[in-house]
C-alpha cells in the first residue's frame, strides 16, 4: 500500500506544468517556470515522457512541434539527444526528471503525472516507469505520481510501492479518443470514468477535472477518505467553486493564494 500524501499536498496550490509564463521566458514543465514556482512558494505539477532510450523527460506532448523548434515525436529520440533541444520561449532545453528533482530538491511538493504511452489508456512497457521509480529512490522531498493509465500507477506500486500514487481522472469520453473505436474501448472508458481501478492500484488520491468534481464517484472516494485534487484552475472564481469538494488545485494563468 503506497504511503498517505505528504500534508503539503493538502496545503499548497500546485502550479500547472510549473508556473508557466511563455512571455516571461518560463515555458510549461521548462526550469525557468519551477524556479518561478519556487520563489513564490507554490508546489508544481509537471508531466512525464519517455525518450528513445526510457529516460523520463518533463515534457507533456508526445511530439516536439508545439514546444519546441523541433519536430516528431519525443520518444523518437534518445534523452542526449532531446537535452539538446531548447524549449520554445527558453535559453534552456528539455530537463529530464533527475534534473527536475535536483532542481526542487524538497522545498515545495512534487506532483509528477506520467503520460500515457500507448494511445488508448493500455498495458504499458513500464520503461518510463521504470526511469521514474530509478530517479525518485532516495528523493526525500514530498512527491507523489499519478497518471491517467491505471497500468502506469500499478507499474509505480510495484517499482516504487513507497511513493504515493494517484489516478487523474475525467468523464473519459470515448469521442475524446478518435483513433480508437468500438464497444471495448467505450467499455473502458467507461471503467475509467468510474475509476474503478483506485483501490487495484493502490492509490490513495485522484487529480480529477474541476468542471466534473460533482460526480458521485469522486464523492464516495472522498467519504472513503481518499485525497481529491482537481485540475486545472484557471481562476480565483473558478478556484472557489472547485474547493467546495476538491481539498487542493492544480492552477495556471493566475496566482492562486496561499492558505
Amino acid at each position: 500500500m503506497a504511503n498517505a500524501l505528504d500534508p503539503a499536498f493538502l496545503t499548497v496550490p500546485l502550479a500547472h506544468r510549473a508556473l508557466h509564463d511563455a512571455d516571461a521566458h518560463r515555458p510549461e514543465n521548462s526550469l525557468p517556470a519551477v524556479r518561478a514556482a519556487i520563489r513564490y512558494g507554490y508546489g508544481i505539477e509537471v508531466d512525464l515522457q519517455a525518450s528513445n532510450d526510457g529516460i523520463a523527460m518533463v515534457f507533456h506532448d508526445e511530439d516536439l512541434d508545439r514546444l519546441t523548434y523541433e519536430t516528431g515525436p519525443v520518444r523518437g529520440r534518445t534523452a542526449a539527444e532531446l537535452q539538446r533541444i531548447r524549449v520554445r520561449h527558453s535559453r534552456e532545453p528539455i530537463p529530464t526528471l533527475r534534473q527536475l528533482l535536483a532542481e526542487i530538491a524538497g522545498q515545495v511538493p512534487l506532483l509528477i503525472e506520467i503520460k500515457d504511452q500507448t494511445g488508448k489508456m493500455g498495458p504499458t512497457d513500464g520503461d518510463l516507469e521504470r526511469s521514474v521509480a530509478a530517479a525518485l529512490d532516495g528523493y526525500a522531498g514530498p512527491v507523489a505520481v499519478m497518471s491517467f493509465n491505471p497500468s502506469s500507477v500499478a507499474w509505480m506500486a510495484q517499482l516504487a510501492p513507497a511513493v504515493p500514487r494517484g489516478l487523474t481522472t475525467d468523464a473519459f469520453l470515448a469521442s475524446d479518443y478518435p483513433d480508437q473505436t468500438g464497444p471495448e474501448f467505450e467499455a473502458h472508458c467507461k471503467n475509467l470514468a468510474a475509476i474503478a481501478d483506485f483501490d487495484r492500484v493502490g492509490a490513495v488520491f485522484i487529480s480529477h477535472d474541476w468542471k466534473d468534481l460533482n460526480r458521485a464517484r469522486v464523492s464516495e472516494l472522498k467519504a472513503q477518505g481518499a485525497a481529491i485534487l482537481c485540475w486545472t484552475i484557471k481562476s480565483a472564481d473558478d478556484e472557489a467553486k472547485a474547493r467546495r469538494i476538491a481539498q487542493n488545485i492544480t492552477f495556471e494563468r493566475y496566482l492562486a493564494k496561499h492558505p
